[in-house]
């Protein structure tokens, strides 16, 4: 499938991308694969869908207690520093006799960098364990002095999401948004997306996919590049997964370069990094910290 037959022409960046990546990018959503929420938006019409279905445990990449730490780095020149850090743990839980997949996420500058944009985000999301469909979400988001809040039910058989946002102190808007069966939210499609099967994707394939955030549905693409071994500072050096998306242009980017993401190359999936050039130097995040993983880490080479 060919990204021009996709791209929907003239469609300007949001209210999403002009707050939530100001600053701190990476650091404020999903400092790995959430960053393709950024990514090129389509046309809501004739938008294939990324295959959803039923999952075993033993097919999930990942397992309950999972806790991701990724560290954002901002550099220009021979400038590089640390910014930040975003925290992701995963639990299961049962309700209603139903199996669920709960995530508690947070992102937050360094003290040094709140001087200048301090972010404090929290999100949560529930999500179910057979198939990784959406069912809860909840962001709270302060960056800079902008703050909002979304939360989100999702009906599974309509895939109608229920929306309640709330910006700074106004009242809370309601609002039914039509999603499609590969709508998530921003940590569901987190998971979802390290589930994908990569070996089974042609070079330059993409993958359309969408999610919602505040009143809005955005629709993005994944593009498959290849393997790559990389290495990655603090870690050590591992086999990946390489892929990428080209981000809207707007006040942090300029829309000409795209975001490369490196993904560990075994059965885990994990975000190892992602980087890209910005209208004003460049920003990057790499996962620093990890527990409780469910497959070995067998793609470190050293």
């Amino acid at each position: 499938m060919e990204l021009k037959k996709l791209v929907e022409p003239g469609k300007s960046a949001s209210r999403f991308t002009l707050h939530t990546l100001r600053f701190t990018p990476y650091v404020s959503l999903c400092f790995l694969f959430l960053l393709l929420t950024t990514g090129m938006a389509f046309g809501q019409q004739d938008v294939a869908c990324m295959p959803v279905r039923e999952f075993t445990a033993e097919q999930l990449p990942f397992q309950e207690r999972e806790r991701l730490t990724i560290v954002a780095n901002y550099s220009l020149g021979i400038l590089s520093t640390d910014v930040g850090e975003a925290t992701m743990m995963l639990t299961k839980e049962k309700f209603r006799d139903t199996t669920y997949f709960y995530v508690r996420a947070s992102a937050k500058t360094y003290p040094f960098y709140d001087n200048f944009f301090m972010v404090r985000d929290i999100y949560n999301a529930r999500f179910l364990a057979s198939n990784l469909r959406p069912a809860y979400f909840h962001r709270n988001i302060n960056e800079g002095g902008y703050t909002i809040k979304n939360t989100y039910t999702f009906d599974h058989a309509s895939y109608a999401i229920h929306a309640s946002v709330q910006r700074a102190t106004n009242p809370a808007e309601k609002k039914v948004l039509q999603g499609k069966s590969c709508t998530f939210d921003l940590l569901s499609l987190f998971y979802n997306s390290r589930n994908l099967d990569f070996d089974h994707f042609a070079k330059d394939q993409v993958i359309p996919i969408s999610f919602a955030v505040d009143d809005e549905l955005f629709y993005i693409y994944y593009r498959y590049i290849g393997k790559e071994v990389k290495k990655i500072s603090g870690l050590g050096t591992f086999k990946c997964i390489k892929i990428a998306a080209k981000p809207v242009a707007g006040e942090v980017f300029d829309g000409k370069n795209e975001i490369i993401i490196w993904i560990s190359d075994d059965k885990n999936h994990l975000p190892l990094l992602i980087e890209t050039p910005i209208i004003i130097g460049k920003v990057s995040a790499r996962l620093s910290n990890y527990t409780n993983l469910k497959h070995p880490l067998s793609s470190k080479v050293k």
